[in-house]
């Protein structure tokens, strides 16, 4: 009786696992399923489709209804118009699931939001939060910097002045 002990814990967190959809690629990063993200019109993508291509990448996970994530959406929609075609890109993850696709859009419109934005269900989001930063989930906004070539440099749950991430790429950036 005593070898059974183990198996229920073992089974439910190999399924809080495998339906958070993250994987590990071939460098044994953790990545996130093509079942867990879609872009607003639908579409399955990964969260590498937007990371890893030469520029550095600020990732913002927001709520529709984050009195914060309204607020400062402005903020960086200007740091993505100004950076895009030079270092860095802005991509917004929505928290609000798919059934909250309407509300997501709503923000996107509300917030005059130019830079692009995938959705996913509230757990798949934060258990990726979990998955590649090792801490724990606080709420939106939070915000996710990864380098030119793909690698997560910082992490920072609450909103982070567009100031900061400037001088942040910027230190990194002449340190490589």
């Amino acid at each position: 009786m005593n070898k059974h002990k183990y198996i229920l814990p073992l089974f439910l967190l190999g399924l809080l696992f495998s339906s958070t959809g993250l994987a590990l690629d071939e460098q044994g990063k953790v990545i996130i399923s093509d079942t867990v993200l879609q872009d607003m019109d639908g579409k399955r993508k990964l969260l590498s489709d937007y990371t890893g291509k030469g520029k550095w990448t600020v990732v913002m996970l927001w709520a529709s209804d984050c009195h914060v994530c309204n607020q400062e959406a402005s903020e960086y929609d200007d740091f993505h118009h100004s950076h895009r075609d030079r270092d860095a890109v802005m991509l917004g993850i929505s928290m609000d699931g798919i059934e909250g696709r309407r509300d997501a859009m709503s923000f996107i419109e509300r917030n005059d939001v130019g830079f692009p934005n995938l959705i996913g269900d509230p757990e798949a989001v934060a258990s990726l939060y979990i998955g590649l930063t090792g801490s724990d989930w606080i709420g939106t906004p939070s915000f996710l910097i990864f380098a030119p070539d793909g690698e997560l440099k910082a992490a920072q749950a609450g909103a982070v002045p567009v100031s900061i991430i400037n001088e942040f790429i910027q230190q990194n950036t002449q340190n490589n």
